[in-house]
């Protein structure tokens, strides 16, 4: 399996590197035509809205919503998973573009800014099962989203709980926002079809358990076709770029 890792902004580079530490092939996708040679396709964490300008400015948007129409797989981490959402909310002004196919709804900076960046122990019972190794994954998150809810065919795999700091916004999400409910947790991990998406970085832990859960996904999604439409609302926010990190043992 080749599997193209969206290199146009983030932490591409660390995906790379996981997917050599099991012995697949990844490769820098940043044209469209890229896409053609690729099996499977990983959308990094980054800067959403940096990488958003990017795949508009190179018109990647039309063939990622094709490539996630395929039933092949692709996997969103942290902002790779605001692009995969459906709906959107907390967007900087004017919103951005995504890519759908994923029916829920994300947070796009629901743990606050870079500053606020933590790390947890995540219970993770399905990628126990199918991977082996604890029952618990070590959750970095770095300035990340959260799902608020989802569609009845979404599989979560793992939710956190919500920091003393972040309920106050929850509720207030709960009271703007008509249908989601206020709790002391959050989805941070799900399956829907052919994608998969994580609010945090599995990619600077040196446990490569989803890079492998990821390749083992089944490419075809028992026929469905996922439709790629996606709405957002806008919140204005302020903008900080992440700082490197180093791989996380």
């Amino acid at each position: 399996m080749t599997v193209g890792v969206l290199a146009l902004q983030g932490s591409f580079n660390e995906h790379l590197t996981a997917l050599r530490r099991i012995g697949e092939k990844g490769v820098e996708i940043r044209k469209a035509e890229q896409l053609e040679a690729v099996d499977a396709l990983i959308i990094p964490g980054g800067e959403s809205t940096t990488m958003a300008k990017l795949a508009h400015y190179h018109n990647l948007f039309p063939a990622l919503r094709e490539f996630v129409k395929t039933g092949k797989p692709v996997w969103g981490t942290c902002a790779g998973l605001i692009f995969l959402a459906d709906n959107a909310i907390g967007q900087k002004s004017g919103g951005q573009e995504l890519i759908g196919g994923l029916d829920c709804m994300v947070h796009r900076n629901f743990f606050g800014s870079q500053l606020q960046s933590f790390e947890i122990q995540l219970s993770v019972p399905k990628l126990a099962e199918e991977e082996g190794g604890p029952s618990s994954f070590r959750g970095v998150f770095i300035r990340a989203p959260a799902i608020l809810e989802v569609g009845p065919e979404v599989e979560v795999l793992a939710d956190c709980p919500v920091p003393p700091e972040t309920r106050k916004n929850m509720m207030l999400i709960a009271n703007d926002q008509k249908g989601i409910a206020s709790s002391d947790r959050v989805i941070v991990a799900v399956r829907q079809g052919n994608l998969l998406a994580t609010a945090f970085h599995p990619e600077l832990t040196s446990d490569s358990r989803w890079h492998s859960f990821f390749l083992k996904m089944k490419k075809d999604n028992g026929g469905k076709i996922l439709q790629c439409t996606s709405t957002s609302e806008t919140d204005a926010l302020q903008e900080k770029k992440p700082y490197d990190l180093p791989i996380y043992e």
